[in-house]
Formats: C-alpha cells, structure tokens, sequence
C-alpha cells in the first residue's frame, strides 16, 4: 500500500532523534527537506545518506502533486521541517491532506514537538488547552486577540525573538497585565530557559533582556 512517513526531528539536542526515524529515514527512497542545508547535518550526524528533495512553503503547492503521483507508482518518502513535528507551523498539511485524498496511507512517527515541554514547564492547566502557533501578523491579529481574551483553556504561541515583546505587549492589552504566563526559549538546548509570571512582568523581563532564540508563551485562560 502506498504511504508518505512523517518524521519529526530534534528542536535542538540532536539525542533526541528516535531509533524508528533514523531507520525510516534510511529505509526510504527520498527525503522531502524543508531546508536541505539544515537536514544535511542530521543526516550527516547520524550517516544517512538518503538523498534529498526540497520542499517547503514556497514551493509545496507545486511539488505536492508531482510527489503524490511518485508515491503511486511505488516510491516512498519521509517529510521532515527544520525541526519538530511537520505541519505544527511547519509545512506539511498541504502533503498530507493530499495523501488521504489519494488514499495514500500516512504514517506519523512520534516526537520531538517544542509546545509540549513548554506547556508542561508552566505550571499552567495542562488538562485542557489550545495551541494557537503563530498569531497574524497584521491582518486579523485585533480580532484573533479579542477572542483569546475570552478563552478559558491554557493558550500555546509560537514567536521570534524579533517579534516577542510586541505579541507580549499586545497579549497584555487585550488579556490584562496581570494575567499570568510562561515563556520557554530554546528549549533542549545548551541555554534552554523557561521564565514564569504575569504578562507585565514579562514585557518588564524582556525590556532589559535582549531576546534570543525561538520563544514558545503559555499563558493561563479566562477566569
């Protein structure tokens, strides 16, 4: 039966590659990479010599077709992003949506994804919540605000480091100064940091810290 892999790979710490996608990896015919410069050194690290395609949000519209269509007449292959689990804010929806359509069979592999360990390291309700990615960046970011401010679920984003103080001030606008939340950055890695408290306090933090690194927020919901 034909079948796409979906490969997570590490969000920092290269150990956190599973056995199961390095085989995976190493098994099929082509590797479709986000970025073939950032796959190439985990292939590197790990010595597989699996060759790769680029596919990623610039181009995806055009090759999906043309990789369903290889997927049929036997070949396999493996997507994998710059790191995490593909499709969460990484391509990967357009290829798998695709592959149902086709009856193509997909296979996710579990892994390493960055909103997990960041909601855990909160402390905040973790029995319910929503993972909300990245925010707009100008159109329909009031109105998406407006309606987080009523949600009462934990909330996950995504941010830069080049945007993060902006979200962080608009998140207090909207939701209130005090609300409390948490922000891990880097997570995995040698610098991996998780900063807890109310927005304000936040906003306070990163106004006499420059950001650095890939920011996850958590913040808690309505009460």
């Amino acid at each position: 039966m034909p079948k796409l892999f979906i490969v997570p790979t590490p969000i920092g710490n290269l150990k956190d590659m599973t056995f199961r996608a390095v085989e995976v990896l190493k098994s099929v015919d082509f590797i479709l990479a986000e970025d073939t410069r950032v796959t190439g050194k985990l292939l590197k690290h790990y010595a597989i010599e699996t060759p790769m395609l680029s596919y990623h949000q610039h181009n995806e519209h055009q090759k999906t077709e043309q990789i369903i269509a290889r997927i049929k007449q036997g070949e396999q292959f493996a997507l994998v992003t710059d790191a995490g689990t593909p499709a969460i804010s990484d391509p990967g929806f357009l290829m798998s949506r695709a592959c149902v359509e086709h009856k193509i069979s997909v296979d996710c592999l579990p892994g390493a994804t960055a909103f997990v360990p960041a909601l855990v390291n909160s402390g905040l309700p973790n029995d319910k919540f929503i993972f909300e990615g990245f925010l707009p960046i100008k159109k329909g970011r009031q109105k998406r605000l407006n309606i987080l401010a009523e949600e009462q679920r934990t909330m996950i984003l995504y941010e830069s480091p080049y945007k993060i103080l902006k979200t962080l001030e608009h998140l207090a606008k909207y939701l209130g100064e005090n609300r409390q939340a948490s922000i891990s950055r880097e997570l995995t890695k040698l610098y991996e940091e998780t900063i807890n408290g109310s927005l304000i306090e936040l906003i306070t933090h990163f106004k006499t810290q420059t950001p650095k690194g890939e920011f996850v927020i958590v913040v808690s919901g309505k009460s």
